[in-house]
């Protein structure tokens, strides 16, 4: 009971996965920037623009959970791990930023048919990544473990991963 009511007071970050989920959903639209920047013609230059734009989104709100994890005394998961998530995230869209640039300093406007199939499958691996964004769900169980572990009710696991029973 008493650590229930000191958790109430300790700075806690709810919005970790509402960030993740922003993030992705801007990768997302960077690689379908980069896909129609890879159809080629007269809108390349535009396309690279928009590329450019999502990058400096996702930066800041690489920026956002950075800031929350150095803030927020409890954590929905490790620091190191969010600090990992996301700067791998990050770096997605730097490289298609990259790209763009790279296209926009040698004004290429044509592209072979293998590099467009890369923009299609840079959208289908961005997509699988913000579907595999952890379901609000999942935040909550992961919660309610910590509260429970909290309270002094955690019972941990065995080494083959399942639960341990109470003893009676």
């Amino acid at each position: 009971m008493l650590m229930r009511w000191f958790r109430a007071f300790l700075p806690k970050e709810e919005r970790f996965f509402d960030l993740f989920a922003r993030h992705s959903q801007t990768v997302v639209q960077g690689a379908q920037a980069l896909q129609g920047m890879l159809r080629g013609g007269e809108e390349t230059p535009v396309f690279c623009q928009r590329v450019n734009q999502f990058e400096n989104d996702a930066d800041n709100i690489t920026r956002e959970v950075l800031t929350a994890v150095r803030r927020t005394f409890i954590t929905p998961f490790d620091r190191g791990d969010i600090k990992n998530l996301i700067t791998s995230m990050d770096d997605a869209i730097d490289q298609m930023q990259q790209t763009a640039k790279a296209v926009i300093l040698f004004e290429v406007r044509t592209f072979e048919p293998p590099m467009r199939e890369m923009g299609t499958l840079l959208v289908e691996c961005a997509n699988l990544v913000r579907q595999s964004g952890r379901p609000r769900a999942a935040a909550d169980a992961v919660d309610r473990r910590q509260r429970r572990h909290a309270d002094g009710d955690y019972r941990g696991s065995d080494q083959a991963g399942r639960p341990r029973r109470r003893s009676p």
